[in-house]
């Protein structure tokens, strides 16, 4: 019950997608994952698009966690029983 009173909506929600925004903090967070220039690509060194690769990354896991714990539509119909 208390998790139908927080979505408002009274479906609860799966917060155990939540965990995968941990991927992100330790890709960026490790430092020897990228504690190196080899792999050069396309002329830039490792360490940078490392980074700038775990940005492309992080905005899809950001996605799927966001429309995994989205509160779930309770079936109202016709627009009835809106905000309180």
């Amino acid at each position: 019950m208390a998790h139908e009173a927080a979505t408002g909506t009274g479906q609860p929600r799966n917060k155990h997608w939540l965990w995968l925004l941990i991927l992100p903090w330790i890709g960026v967070v490790w430092v020897p994952f990228y504690n190196k220039i080899e792999p050069v690509l396309w002329g830039f060194p490792y360490f940078y698009w490392y980074q700038l690769l775990w940005v492309l990354i992080s905005a899809v896991i950001t996605a799927i966690v966001y429309k995994k714990t989205k509160a779930l539509p309770s079936g109202r119909k016709n627009g009835q029983g809106g905000a309180r």
